[in-house]
């Protein structure tokens, strides 16, 4: 931690960067919040640990009028997931690689407040301790270890890039590329129900959705300025949350979303009413690795699968 806070310190001191966004410790022992660092004497505030769930990347496209416009240069602590849409974000022209300093980190994962819910029985939680592969919670007349594992995002359960691929500076020791047999284990298991078995789970699960959009506007890749959904004319879909309008929000999301989904988990996270969302996500991002074998924000150098074309691509999706 001081290694991190001792490098934005630096960073700030000798105007590399304007500013650095990172994470602070929250009000709840479980979160911690977004901070945007100016002073080189407020480095002291950044924290990085395994509640630091947010990508903060989409900092950089949904703020970039007022951030572009007020520092020249900006700095971000990213984890794996957070470097690989800072990747996308150069690919797509969406960010000038010159313009952000990346201050890589190794991630070991990050709570699922959700997960943490359940075990403990919806009791509030006052403290959390780690050891070894284990973590402790605590609160007012209960203390629970439960192994590490049964508390992470699933989306870190099935990560293969755990470091920041891209980056300027790295603080800490790099976890390198991890074998994750199972990578689309939730994607095998929907497939192996029949037709009917999946249209009954996609109209159940996205019948709850209140359309509050919090999965859009956490997605560092949702950046549109103006959303289909916000579209008056053409109406794409109704403003209600219909289940069959539900239903086109989130497969059109899917779809826009194909090539360009770095699986961070924000969107699972931020959904009030827990909903499923990484089902499709993963189904999407099988796809493109089958018939493309591309996998969103591993190089800079690499055009996005759905911005090229050849000849021996799979075509069998053409009906003749």
């Amino acid at each position: 931690m001081t290694e991190l806070q001792n490098k934005i310190r630096e960073l700030l001191e000798d105007h590399t960067v304007d500013l650095v966004i990172g994470w602070e410790n929250g009000s709840l022992p479980l979160v911690s919040s977004p901070v945007f660092i100016k002073k080189a004497e407020d480095a002291g505030k950044v924290n990085f640990d395994v509640t630091c769930r947010n990508n903060l990347t989409t900092y950089l496209t949904k703020d970039r009028r007022q951030l572009g416009k007020d520092y020249q240069k900006i700095g971000i602590v990213v984890k794996g997931c957070d470097a690989r849409s800072v990747v996308l974000y150069v690919t797509e022209n969406q960010v000038k690689r010159e313009k952000v300093f990346l201050i890589g980190v190794p991630c070991q994962g990050v709570l699922e407040k959700k997960k943490i819910f359940d075990i403990c029985e919806g009791r509030e939680v006052l403290e959390k301790r780690v050891e070894g592969e284990n973590i402790i919670f605590k609160g007012h007349a209960f203390e629970i270890k439960v192994p590490f594992n049964d508390v992470l995002s699933d989306s870190c359960l099935g990560c293969r890039y755990p470091d920041a691929r891209e980056f300027d500076a790295f603080i800490g020791t790099p976890r390198g590329e991890l074998e994750k047999k199972d990578e689309f284990k939730v994607v095998d298991d929907f497939e192996k129900k029949t037709p009917e078995e999946r249209w009954a789970y996609i109209k159940d699960e996205y019948s709850r959705c209140i359309r509050c959009y919090a999965c859009r506007n956490v997605c560092p890749s949702c950046y549109c300025n103006e959303c289909f959904v916000d579209h008056n004319d053409p109406q794409w879909i109704g403003k209600t949350p219909e289940v069959t309008d539900n239903i086109i929000f989130h497969l059109i999301r899917n779809l826009h979303l194909a090539g360009r989904c770095v699986d961070c988990g924000a969107c699972v996270s931020a959904c009030p009413v827990n909903l499923d969302l990484r089902i499709m996500n993963k189904k999407v991002e099988k796809e493109m690795k089958d018939r493309f074998n591309y996998t969103a924000g591993l190089d800079i150098n690499e055009k996005p699968a759905m911005a090229t074309y050849c000849e021996n691509e799979k075509q069998d999706f053409i009906m003749g």
